[in-house]
């Protein structure tokens, strides 16, 4: 079995701690909306020597919808993942109805 490395979980505990706070109603330390994806839609931005991001919808007093998290290799987000965010959007709005 794979042991993961102290990076590995470093960038866990990070992406755990970000969730934590946006469930306490508290804003993430480094996000910024992400309307293309759709309304509502937020980016949290971690890094730790790579950098990952999670899109998440957290306007909903049921729930916090994680619609997406992948590491960012390149400056701008990729068509491909900007179309899953979109894609698991309306997967989240029609589960919602």
């Amino acid at each position: 079995m794979k042991q993961p490395c102290l990076n590995e979980v470093g960038e866990c505990v990070t992406k755990s701690v970000q969730l934590r706070a946006i469930q306490r109603g508290q804003k993430p330390t480094d996000y910024k909306p992400m309307p293309t994806i759709g309304k509502g839609v937020e980016e949290i931005r971690i890094w730790t020597g790579e950098a990952y991001r999670i899109f998440y919808v957290a306007r909903f007093e049921e729930a916090i919808y994680v619609l997406h998290v992948f590491q960012k290799k390149t400056q701008k987000t990729s068509k491909r993942d900007i179309q899953l965010g979109q894609k698991r959007y309306q997967e989240m709005v029609e589960f919602r109805k």
